[in-house]
């Protein structure tokens, strides 16, 4: 057998450029590395997540349940959904569309055509409180000052019923980014009105 030395050293250049291919693949690597202060990708990812998160503003809130189509309507012809999508805290007590049915025949209607919207924005803003007032604050209010600027009475029965002024409370606590909303089944009128 004849020993082929130029073979032989053809192999072993082969193995010797593929090893040091590999090495220089480790050294690439490792110079690539991400410094040590650099966030980890999986925290990023969750941190982006979190900002791209849709807020809930109360009126988001009202302009998605069908009870409130009305008071939606009313809040956008004032321009109040805007102040009630601000960073509040805001607490409403929301009409539901019956509760604005039960007025007396004709009364939406003409609150609601432009001449009246001052009107109407100060019914509607006797609907809201300033500051977040949950159903567990409530058991210690007897009244509340409105932005409109009267006080509304709040009155809270031996079985924990509540009212407002004549309203019902018949579902508390629908909770927004920018504050709460409970929902009444009359509407509050200011004392003036």
């Amino acid at each position: 057998m004849i020993f082929d030395r130029s073979k032989s050293w053809q192999r072993w250049l082969g193995r010797a450029t593929s090893m040091m291919a590999v090495v220089a693949l480790l050294f690439t690597i490792t110079a690539c590395e991400a410094p040590e202060d650099m966030p980890d990708p999986d925290e990023m990812d969750e941190e982006m997540m979190m900002d791209e998160e849709p807020t809930m503003t109360i009126v988001d809130i009202a302009a998605g349940d069908e009870r409130f189509e009305t008071l939606v309507t009313a809040l956008g012809a004032t321009g109040l959904d805007e102040t009630l999508a601000g960073p509040g805290p805001f607490t409403v007590f929301a009409p539901t569309n019956e509760a604005f049915d039960a007025l007396p025949e004709g009364t939406l209607e003409e609150l609601l055509q432009e001449e009246n919207q001052d009107q109407l924005a100060d019914i509607l803003s006797y609907h809201v409180v300033s500051g977040e007032v949950t159903s567990a604050d409530v058991a210690d209010l007897e009244s509340a000052a409105t932005v409109q600027g009267e006080d509304i009475q709040i009155n809270v029965d031996d079985e924990g019923n509540v009212t407002i002024n004549d309203a019902n409370v018949i579902e508390v606590d629908l909770m927004g980014d920018n504050g709460v909303i409970h929902v009444i089944d009359s509407v509050l009128l200011p004392p003036e009105e």
